[in-house]
Order: C-alpha cells, then sequence, then structure tokens
C-alpha cells in the first residue's frame, strides 16, 4: 500500500473525516504534519500544493487535495487503486 501523508491542523473537521475514509479504505498509518504548529510547514505545504487549506493529501507522489478531492476521487472508483499501486 502506498504511503499517505496529510497536512492537518488540530480543528479540522475536513481532516477527520478524510483519516475516517482512508482508514476505511485500510490505510493503517497516516503521516501527519500539523501545519498549525509548525509555520515553515503550513509555507511548504502552500510552495508544494498551491493551497492554503487543509487538508492536504499526498498518497505516494501523488497529490489527491483535500477532503473534497479525496471523496470525489473515491466516487470515481480511483482511491483504491492509487492506494494499491506499486511504487516504481
Amino acid at each position: 500500500m502506498q504511503p499517505v501523508k496529510m497536512y492537518t491542523t488540530a480543528v479540522c473537521p475536513y481532516c477527520v473525516r478524510a483519516k475516517q475514509i482512508l482508514k476505511s479504505k485500510g490505510v493503517a498509518e497516516i503521516e501527519e504534519v500539523r501545519v498549525d504548529t509548525d509555520p515553515a510547514q503550513r509555507q511548504h505545504m502552500m510552495d508544494v500544493t498551491g493551497r492554503r487549506t487543509v487538508p492536504q493529501i499526498f498518497i505516494g507522489d501523488t497529490h489527491v487535495g483535500g477532503c473534497d478531492d479525496l471523496i470525489a476521487l473515491d466516487a470515481r472508483g480511483g482511491l483504491l487503486p492509487l492506494l494499491n499501486a506499486h511504487s516504481a
């Protein structure tokens, strides 16, 4: 399974929802990067994604986006194949 990294803050209902969705798909471990406690990480997140909002979700090297993007990816049937893709 691909590694999952999520930029989050302490009080973020969308972050909680995204984690629930990922766990329901069998993701056991999510690398959580708290941008509310580390301004450098927030800047890095904005530089990499072009977005200011959390969560910002990465599956492997793929930037999925936020919670709505994750839900849309799952609705299109793309979430499980991305999670289960083999790294080169």
